[in-house]
């Protein structure tokens, strides 16, 4: 197998749905009943197996992961996963800022 098969980009792939839900509670130190919840409140949204099983990104532990602690401090779920998602949201703003200002600097002078 070489470094360019298909296997080794989803192996680097954030968003490839590669843990099961009881792999992803143990990964998390919780319970899959805390994953369906984050399911429930929108926070993240699992892919499923073609038999119907929950199947959990990278991506999606890091972001379940930030929830939990926020719920282990005393923050209510549906209050954690808002806060989690507005986090996300301002992450991205800035980071499209930050895009459009490194394209102001690399314009000629005089075009803006």
């Amino acid at each position: 197998m070489t470094a360019d098969t298909p296997l080794s980009g989803r192996l680097d792939d954030d968003d490839y749905p590669a843990y099961t839900m009881g792999r992803a509670a143990e990964m998390l130190g919780t319970t899959p009943g805390f994953l369906r919840a984050l399911g429930e409140a929108r926070l993240i949204t699992p892919l499923r197996s073609e038999g119907g099983h929950r199947r959990y990104s990278r991506y999606q532990l890091r972001i379940a992961a930030r929830a939990r602690e926020l719920v282990d401090k005393g923050t209510p779920i549906e209050a954690a996963c808002r806060i989690v998602i507005l986090e996300d949201q301002l992450e991205e703003a800035q980071r499209i800022n930050a895009e459009y200002r490194r394209a102001a600097k690399e314009e000629p002078d005089g075009s803006n």
